[in-house]
């Protein structure tokens, strides 16, 4: 299971020193791993949950490496004044100012198109494009004041190919996908770059149970193996950072390959 003791030994650095950022569903996975990446650089993180016993030990964790976080929980897909009134608790945790958003959160419930459960549709929607929408409206026009910020989405490489029994999520990916260059066309001008990552397999709590279904998904890809939630997270450091400052509109895929070899 992926926990905060597997992460590899950070280098600590201050290239998002004096920054603030929210990752949602940051209390495991892929967005444990982006909380503790981004607060190992420097920028003090709201770590999101919808558990406070799991967010609180993410918390400690970082902070026990030398990190600085706070704790925001939120059932963000309950209602957009829920995901509205999230946004406005974490800003005011982290002083006023939010520098980063990562719309991590997200769910995967899949199935056969004509079985796939309507309340599994109504959370996969809600969570995987209206949340994000929601907090994208809720923070970015402070940061388009402000004249700077960062947005980063993780979408998937499922967006990217067809996969039978599996429709509705890689779907809801596809749709940030576009979302991210809708929003870096509509806010870049303003100073707020809005890019994506697209992770490939990556091995996370939620689907430890699949391993050998992982590791035959990749076997036949370049990287030959299971992505890491840090690889994932190395790849949002980057995109937050100053280091990306002329990259809008992006998706950066960090799938082993698994995309460019699928035949």
């Amino acid at each position: 299971m992926t926990s905060s003791s597997s992460l590899p030994v950070l280098s600590h650095d201050d290239r998002l020193a004096g920054r603030t950022a929210i990752v949602t569903g940051s209390s495991s996975g892929i967005g444990e791993a982006i909380a503790h990446v981004l607060a190992a650089s420097g920028a003090h993180v709201v770590v999101h949950g919808r558990s406070a016993e799991r967010a609180d030990r993410v918390a400690a964790a970082i902070a026990e490496r030398g990190g600085r976080a706070s704790v925001v929980i939120g059932d963000l897909a309950e209602s957009p004044a829920a995901a509205r009134a999230f946004a406005e608790r974490a800003t005011d945790v982290v002083g006023g100012r939010v520098d980063i958003l990562v719309n991590n959160a997200g769910i995967f419930p899949t199935g056969p198109t004509a079985d796939l459960p309507d309340e599994d549709v109504t959370a996969l929607l809600a969570t995987n494009i209206r949340v994000p929408h929601d907090l994208v409206g809720a923070l970015a026009p402070a940061m388009a004041e402000r004249g700077v910020g960062v947005i980063v989405n993780i979408t998937s490489w499922m967006a990217n190919v067809g996969t039978p029994g599996v429709a509705l999520y890689p779907a809801t990916k596809a749709a940030l996908d576009h979302l991210t260059i809708a929003w870096a066309a509509e806010y870049g001008p303003s100073g707020v770059r809005v890019n994506a990552v697209a992770p490939g397999a990556t091995l996370t709590p939620g689907n430890a149970d699949a391993v050998a279904i992982l590791d035959a998904m990749t076997a036949g890809a370049p990287a030959g193996k299971p992505g890491r939630p840090v690889d994932i997270a190395f790849a949002v450091r980057y995109l937050a950072s100053d280091e990306a400052a002329y990259v809008h509109g992006a998706t950066i895929d960090v799938d082993g390959g698994i995309v460019a070899a699928r035949v």
